[in-house]
C-alpha cells in the first residue's frame, strides 16, 4: 500500500473544481498519475436533498476542452448527431443505476430524470462524458469522445527538478507507441535549482533566475507546437523551500501554468508510470528508482504503482553535505555510502515488495550518465541509453573510476555532462547501494520517466 501523505481526496477534488463537493462521492476514474477524473455522487446529500447528477467530470484539462466544445455549440450539434431513442434508453440506464444506490429508508425528495438531470435531449456534455468515461454506455459521451479526440492538440509537461529542468511535448495518437502519445520535443538544461536549499532553507534569485531563462526558452518551444496545455511540477528542492511561491509566481508568469508542487509519492507514482508504460509486464514486478538531485523515489509494482517510498538523498544534495573535496576523500565516500544505506533500511520497511521485483529499472541523469560512460557515448543518443542494461560489475567500475577522478579528469570521459560532473559521484553512491543492498546484477535504463507520465495524464 502506499504511504498516505498525500492530500485527502476530498481537498484533492476540492481544489480541481473550486468548490467543495456538497456530499458523499468516491472517485471512479483516475489518470495515469493517479489524479482524480471523475467522481461518482451518492444519489442524495447530507441534508436529504436530492443529487441528480450521479456522474461528475472534476479532471480539469478534460472539464475546459469539453467546455469549449460546450460554447461551440456541443450541445446541440451532440443531440443532432446521436439517434433520440438510443440516447432516450441512456436516460432511462442512468436513472436505473442512480436510483438503485438510494437507500429502502430514504422517505425524502428523490432525484429525477437522466444524464444531467434532464429526461430527454441533451442538457450538460460535462455529465454525459463523466457516465462515458466511468464505463457508462452513452452515446453522447461516445460523441464527445470522438470530438476531442480529434481536436486534439499537442500537450507539454516541465519538470523543475532540483538539478535539472526539463521540457517533453507530446501529441496523442493510436499509433503512438508503448506509451500512447508521440513525442514531439524532449529538452533537459542543468540549472541547479536546488543549489543551496539544504543550507538557506531558500532557493537562491541566481537558481531561480537560471529556471525561468530556461522556462522563457521551453515557452517558445511550446509555441512553436501550438501547445495547448502544459503540467508542471516542482519537486525536492520546492519542497524544501520557505519561498517556492515567489518562484511559482515567477515561472506562471514566463510558462503561463502555475507549477504544481508534488510529494515524494506522488513524483514517484508520475515516474513510475512513465518509465513502466513501455515495459512487458512479464519483466515484473518492478523496482523503479528515480535518483534526483534532492530526492530519490522507490516504487514497485508491475502494471501499476503498488508501494512507493522517497528518501531525502539526490545527487546534489549528498555532495553539498558530503563531499568537499575534489576528487573525494575516502572518508567522504564512506559517509555517502553509509547515509545511503540508512535510508535503504527504512525503503525495506516501507516498501517489503521490493524483494519480489524481478526488474530494477533506473531513472534521470545519474542512471543515464552512467550508460553513456559505460558505452563510451560521446553524443547523447537516447535511443541507445534507452533500455540499455547496466550490469552491477560496470557500475561498480564507472564509481571507482570517477570517484578517484578530478572534475577535469571526470569531463574527460565520454558521456560525461558538464553540469553533472561535480555530482554524479554523490548520485553513483545512490545507485551502488540500491544494487548491492537489494541484490540486483542489472539495472534497467529507462529514458522515459515522471515527464512521459505528465503528458499521458493528460491525455
Amino acid at each position: 500500500m502506499i504511504p498516505d501523505d498525500r492530500p485527502s481526496e476530498g481537498l484533492v477534488v476540492e481544489a480541481l473544481l473550486g468548490r467543495r463537493p456538497e456530499g458523499a462521492f468516491e472517485v471512479v476514474v483516475r489518470d495515469t498519475a493517479g489524479t482524480p477524473v471523475v467522481i461518482r455522487n451518492h444519489p442524495v446529500l447530507d441534508d436529504g436533498r436530492p443529487m441528480p447528477t450521479r456522474y461528475w467530470l472534476v479532471g480539469r484539462v478534460l472539464r475546459a476542452r469539453i467546455g469549449t466544445l460546450e460554447s461551440s455549440g456541443g450541445v446541440r450539434n451532440a443531440e443532432a448527431a446521436c439517434d433520440p431513442v438510443a440516447l432516450a434508453a441512456a436516460h432511462d440506464r442512468y436513472a436505473l443505476e442512480r436510483d438503485a444506490a438510494i437507500p429502502d429508508a430514504h422517505s425524502g425528495h428523490r432525484p429525477s430524470g437522466g444524464v444531467g438531470g434532464t429526461r430527454q435531449g441533451v442538457k450538460c456534455l460535462h455529465a454525459h462524458y463523466a457516465w462515458f468515461l466511468a464505463g457508462g454506455d452513452d452515446p453522447v459521451g461516445r460523441w464527445v469522445h470522438h470530438q476531442i479526440s480529434l481536436e486534439v492538440k499537442p500537450v507539454a509537461a516541465i519538470d523543475c527538478g532540483t538539478n535539472s529542468t526539463r521540457l517533453l511535448i507530446g501529441r496523442a495518437s493510436p499509433s503512438g507507441g508503448p506509451a500512447g502519445f508521440i513525442t514531439l520535443d524532449r529538452r533537459m538544461r542543468i540549472t541547479r535549482m536546488g543549489e543551496g536549499v539544504d543550507a538557506t532553507g531558500r532557493i537562491n534569485p541566481q537558481a531561480i533566475d537560471r529556471v525561468l531563462a530556461v522556462l522563457a526558452e521551453y515557452r517558445e518551444v511550446m509555441d512553436a507546437h501550438s501547445v495547448a496545455h502544459c503540467r508542471i511540477t516542482a519537486t525536492s528542492a520546492a519542497r524544501d523551500a520557505t519561498n517556492r511561491e515567489e518562484f511559482f509566481n515567477a515561472a506562471e508568469s514566463v510558462i503561463g501554468f502555475r507549477p504544481e508542487l508534488l510529494s515524494g509519492i506522488e513524483e514517484g507514482r508520475a515516474s513510475f508510470a512513465g518509465a513502466t508504460a513501455g515495459l512487458d509486464p512479464a519483466a515484473g514486478p518492478f523496482l523503479v528508482v528515480d535518483i534526483g538531485g534532492g530526492s530519490t523515489e522507490f516504487v514497485s509494482g508491475t502494471s501499476a504503482a503498488e508501494e512507493a517510498w522517497s528518501c531525502d538523498i539526490g545527487c546534489v544534495r549528498l555532495t553539498e553535505q558530503w563531499i568537499e573535496h575534489d576528487p573525494a576523500l575516502p572518508e567522504e565516500l564512506l559517509a555517502c555510502l553509509s547515509v545511503v544505506e540508512a535510508h535503504l533500511d527504512e525503503v525495506c520497511l516501507e516498501v517489503p515488495s521490493l524483494v519480489r521485483a524481478k526488474t530494477l529499472v533506473g531513472l534521470a541523469g545519474t542512471v543515464s550518465c552512467v550508460a553513456a560512460v559505460e558505452i563510451g557515448l560521446a553524443t547523447y543518443d537516447r535511443d541507445r541509453i534507452h533500455h540499455f542494461r547496466l550490469s552491477k560489475e560496470a557500475v561498480e567500475d564507472v564509481f571507482r573510476t570517477l570517484a578517484t577522478e578530478d572534475r577535469e579528469a571526470r569531463m574527460a570521459n565520454p558521456g560525461m555532462e558538464e553540469g553533472r560532473a561535480d555530482v554524479i559521484v554523490g548520485g553513483l553512491s545512490i545507485l551502488v547501494k540500491v544494487m548491492r543492498q537489494f541484490g540486483f546484477e542489472e539495472c534497467l535504463v529507462s529514458e522515459s520517466d515522471i515527464l512521459d507520465g505528465l503528458v499521458a495524464s493528460q491525455l
